[in-house]
C-alpha cells in the first residue's frame, strides 16, 4: 500500500465521519445557543436545564438522520472492500 492510498482513505475517513457527525454537533450547537440565550434573559442557571434538551433534539437528529448515516457508512466499507485487491497487489 503505498502512502498515496493510505492518505486517500484517511481522506475519505474523515471525510466520511465530518459528514456523518455533523447533524448532530450543529444541531446540538443551535439547541445550546438557545437554552443559553435564554438562560442569560431569565437568569435561570440550572445545569440540567442545557443537558435534557440537547439530549432530547440529539436523540431526534440520530433517528431521523440514522438511515442516511448507515447508508454512508456502508457506501464507504464497500468502497475500502472494493479497494483490497488493487491494494494488495502493490504491497
Amino acid at each position: 500500500m503505498t502512502d498515496a492510498a493510505v492518505i486517500q482513505v484517511m481522506t475519505q475517513m474523515l471525510w466520511v465521519s465530518a459528514k456523518i457527525s455533523a447533524p448532530i454537533l450543529i444541531a446540538s450547537l443551535v439547541v445550546g445557543l438557545v437554552v443559553s440565550i435564554l438562560q442569560s434573559a431569565t437568569q435561570v442557571q440550572e445545569f440540567t436545564l442545557t443537558f435534557v434538551p440537547k439530549l432530547v433534539v440529539v436523540a431526534i437528529v440520530i433517528i431521523v438522520s440514522g438511515n442516511w448515516v448507515m447508508a454512508e457508512i456502508v457506501g464507504f466499507t464497500k468502497g475500502l472492500f472494493d479497494l483490497i485487491p488493487t491494494l494488495i497487489g502493490k504491497a
